[in-house]
């Protein structure tokens, strides 16, 4: 008579001694490690964006600014009561807008020639040109700012330049002090910018499906239309909203080489927190642009059905 064998459904006994804890002490470890990353950058978010946001919007339901910072007060909608009511500040959101939305389309043509070629044709140089356009974040903004306005102004590289070889007599003042200046400028600024998401985008895409596409007779045009823009799709909207959320709010380069003619919504809003001391309807302004743009976006990315736009 033969001894009946061991039954499969007791693996607890086969296990070695102290496998169970090392799991569960594994998981604790997983666990711990989680929080140890998610936590730092959790607090920078909440001390440095949150709660910024929070008291600006706190701030906007306040009558004045008289009294000290965090003396009670009433809250009210008078602020925002006077910004709608005042169509001049929504003529300049909609200019911003608008200003923002060319720059950040202008941006992404400009990049994506740039991004795909470090992709498919920089080869084993890649990495060397893609610190060369890096370069210009090693130096300051203003810094690259102002360069632009020595490159524009009245005795700036282009004027002399054009006088030296007899094209015209006297400076251009058009190139500085205006809205179409601040677009040039913002234009260069962000295109290091909108290469970056571009550039991770085309590099995921499988070399395999290229060859797929000339197999089937796609010549290279087709293989560009119908293969890399659609799959380098999430990219190029990455790339763009990339550059229109920061430019609606921009200031510092309008002040500098758009003047008087070149002022955004910033502008208004920079004025109202440092020379008119008006906090309240300055926040007020900041948190309508904040939402006028979420819905923007909100709008762009739930209605429009992007990939088939692309394809």
């Amino acid at each position: 008579m033969t001894a009946p064998t061991p039954s499969p459904a007791l693996p607890f006994f086969s296990r070695k001694k102290g496998e169970g804890d090392r799991r569960s002490g594994g998981g604790w470890d997983r666990r711990a490690t989680f929080w140890l990353i998610y936590l730092p950058p959790l607090f920078w978010l909440i001390v440095f964006l949150v709660l910024p946001v929070l008291f600006m919007a706190l701030f906007s339901f306040r009558p004045d600014m008289r009294g000290n910072l965090f003396q009670s007060w009433t809250p009210t909608f008078d602020q925002y009561i006077n910004v709608t009511s005042t169509g001049s500040y929504w003529r300049l959101l909609g200019i911003s807008a608008l200003t923002a939305f060319a720059i950040g389309l202008s941006a992404v043509v400009f990049a994506y020639p740039l991004a795909y070629f470090l992709v498919f044709h920089a080869g084993t140089r890649t990495a060397f040109y893609l610190v060369l356009l890096l370069i210009p974040f090693w130096t300051s903004y203003l810094l690259r700012i102002m360069a632009w306005k020595i490159l524009l102004g009245t005795e700036g590289v282009i004027n002399s330049f054009l006088i030296y070889v007899g094209l015209i007599q006297d400076p251009l003042p058009a190139l500085l002090y205006n809205r179409t200046a601040v677009i040039l400028t913002l234009i260069y600024v962000w295109i290091p910018f909108a290469a970056l998401p571009i550039f991770a985008a085309l590099q995921r895409i499988d070399p395999a499906l290229f060859e797929a596409a000339a197999d089937l007779g796609a010549r290279p045009f087709h293989q560009f239309v119908r293969v890399t823009l659609p799959m380098s799709a999430p990219g190029v909207l990455a790339a763009f909203f990339m550059v229109f959320i920061p430019t609606v709010g921009e200031y510092v380069t309008p002040l500098l080489v758009g003047g008087s003619r070149g002022f955004l919504y910033g502008n208004i809003i920079q004025d109202f927190f440092t020379k008119a001391a008006n906090w309240p309807l300055g926040s007020a302004l900041s948190m309508i642009m904040l939402a006028a743009t979420l819905i923007l976006v909100l709008l762009a990315t739930r209605l429009i059905n992007w990939r088939q736009l692309f394809e």
